[in-house]
């Protein structure tokens, strides 16, 4: 059976089971399709929030950049799983108990305020649809790989899936949609993992191999795998693989942003309202970090595993001998791959020199100027290497058997559509319960609830797909912009309408805006992406930015913007009435949770 048929098979199958369970599981009233009737048990809860988690930038994204930058990217690991001990201990367990459908509910009640609602529709739809960008772009790359169709086919039969099931579904049938996805995923990303820890290492434990001897076709060499990346890497003019290079404001900085950002996001917290008692949301989270850890420890492996095998296909005879030739990469089937990828305009290559070779080298660097220049070499000859492919690339770079490419591209599609139906529910939530019912339609009966709550998730769609196509960045880089709007936006909001009695609706309201307003100005400005007057084009870049921070970390300081204005306004203005007071204090008080969370 051919590798196309094998993909669709895998795809299709995958894609009618998701189908399946969404019309088993449809929702029948507004509690189902917000809160899945909030019948959920903890487990089921923590794999489908895995799922809901672990986007096309976990899946995809993540170990190639790891892959590509080493150490310095570890900062994806560990601020996005950061995150949810935060949302474990801070907000989850109390945020259940308030009792609301939707975060945008919390904030409008706690803050006593219609215009502190509206605002935080607006922090989470531009949080949202920013996120919701990088799973479609994800969705692309796949679809353009394995089916073999162009972007914007792929974009639109992925929109038509997640449309099949999330619209129709609601969070009912898309919490257990997401429980199958989740297991596709994890299964797609580990299985390929074990084959290549074992080829490299002989160790079936990928963790456990990145640190173990390099044992290329079962052979001893004495020397530990990630030395021997570091090795191959330098001789190449790239920096060392294990060692930090990115300055530490920056990286501490972008850390904080993500972790914040996870526990401010609302299709993440929105999960925690289908659990029947607080205790259940304590749980759920805790659950979710053991079944995101099974990827999130695989990743480093994936990626330096994955930039060990490129690099010594493109220096066959190692660096001192000659790169691979243009004959062999047409010729041998170990290369088919690279031929593969290069028709989806992801991965090219141009022999500069006319030396039928195609030199594989940084071409930036100082110390390989010399040796470039005795060589020839008229710089990097490998184009293109768009880092989104690596994941779905490993399999074949590593010749697995044809049914692993299957299962991966199938995985690839389910980490992306399980994270864009998350999305594209808290945006149908917020625009139909927060929006329509909340401000413009009070009176609106539940069946007409359901029904704006199904025509905004389209709507929303439709907009993703557009989007989709023009994409910021990488799909990491697309999510960590996500991440940092809604740590300077929303995070702040729920942790102060939680602890803080002082914090009033015009304080709050205040702290949203600046936060909101300063990072996003502040990304469009280091992005260059503000319209330029008299000249029909957009900035391709801007010099000079604050303290040298990087768009992405800026969330952190948008974040501290917040807190500061809104304690800043509200030590101004009116006291917060007693009754709020009163209400934060019965939603932090212990006592009577289990029996007070029942009754909701």
């Amino acid at each position: 059976m051919d590798q196309f048929t094998l993909n669709l098979l895998f795809v299709g199958a995958s894609f009618a089971l998701y189908i399946g369970i969404a019309v088993w599981a449809r929702a029948g009233s507004t509690a189902e399709f917000y809160a899945a009737g909030r019948g959920v048990h903890p487990v089921t809860n923590g794999m489908a929030t895995a799922a809901d988690w672990m986007s096309a930038a976990s899946f995809i994204s993540m170990a190639g950049l790891i892959a590509f930058t080493g150490f310095d990217n570890s900062s994806f690991l560990m601020g996005w799983t950061g995150g949810y001990v935060l949302l474990a201990l801070l907000l989850a367990p109390y945020l259940r108990k308030f009792g609301k459908f939707t975060v945008s509910e919390f904030i409008g009640d706690r803050f006593y305020s219609p215009t502190a609602r509206l605002v935080a529709v607006i922090c989470l739809l531009v949080a949202s649809i920013t996120y919701v960008i990088g799973q479609m772009q994800g969705v692309g790359i796949a679809f353009g790989r394995f089916l073999e169709v162009d972007a914007f086919w792929g974009l639109l039969i992925g929109a038509c899936v997640v449309f099949a099931y999330a619209v129709f579904g609601g969070m009912k049938g898309v919490t257990y949609t997401q429980v199958a996805q989740y297991c596709v995923l994890i299964t797609a990303y580990t299985i390929p993992a074990i084959f290549i820890s074992l080829q490299l290492t002989g160790t079936p434990i990928p963790a456990l191999g990145l640190f173990s001897e390099y044992t290329p076709g079962g052979e001893p060499s004495g020397v530990y795998l990630l030395t021997k990346l570091d090795q191959i890497v330098t001789d190449l003019g790239f920096a060392s693989y294990t060692e930090a290079h990115r300055d530490n404001l920056n990286m501490v900085l972008f850390t904080l942003s993500l972790m914040i950002g996870t526990a401010g996001l609302p299709h993440v917290i929105m999960r925690f309202f289908t659990v029947p008692r607080v205790s259940d949301a304590r749980w759920s989270a805790g659950w979710t970090l053991v079944f995101i850890a099974l990827l999130y420890l695989t990743a480093p492996a994936v990626g330096a595993m994955a930039r060990l095998n490129i690099s010594e296909m493109m220096w066959p005879n190692g660096t001192e001998g000659a790169a691979v030739s243009v004959e062999t990469i047409e010729t041998d089937p170990r290369y088919n791959w690279m031929l593969t990828w290069q028709k989806t305009g992801l991965l090219d290559w141009e022999d500069k020199n006319g030396d039928g070779l195609i030199q594989y080298y940084n071409d930036g660097s100082e110390a390989l100027a010399a040796r470039a220049a005795e060589n020839g070499w008229e710089g990097n000859e490998l184009t293109n290497f768009n880092r989104d492919i690596l994941v779905l690339a490993n399999p074949e770079i590593a010749n697995l058997p044809g049914w692993v490419i299957g299962l991966v591209a199938a995985g690839g599609l389910a980490a992306a559509l399980s994270t864009a139906a998350g999305l594209l529910l808290a945006i149908s939530s917020a625009v139909s319960h927060d929006l329509v019912k909340g401000a413009i339609a009070p009176g609106i009966s539940e069946k007409g609830e359901l029904l704006a709550a199904r025509i905004s998730m389209a709507a929303a769609i439709v907009v993703a797909v557009i989007l989709g196509l023009n994409p910021p960045g990488f799909a990491a880089q697309t999510v960590a912009l996500a991440f940092g709007l809604a740590a300077a936006s929303i995070f702040p909001a729920l942790m102060m309408g939680i602890f803080s009695k002082r914090v009033n609706n015009v304080g709050a309201v205040s702290g949203m805006m600046a936060g909101l307003l300063f990072t996003l100005i502040y990304i469009f400005l280091h992005k260059g992406w503000f319209f330029i007057p008299g000249t029909n084009s957009f900035a391709d870049t801007v010099d000079g930015s604050l303290l040298g921070i990087q768009s992405t970390a800026i969330g952190a300081i948008g974040a501290l913007l917040n807190f500061a204005v809104a304690f800043g306004v509200s030590s101004m203005t009116a006291e917060t009435p007693q009754e709020i007071k009163d209400l934060v204090e019965s939603v932090r008080t212990p006592r009577g949770a289990g029996a007070a969370a029942a009754d909701h």
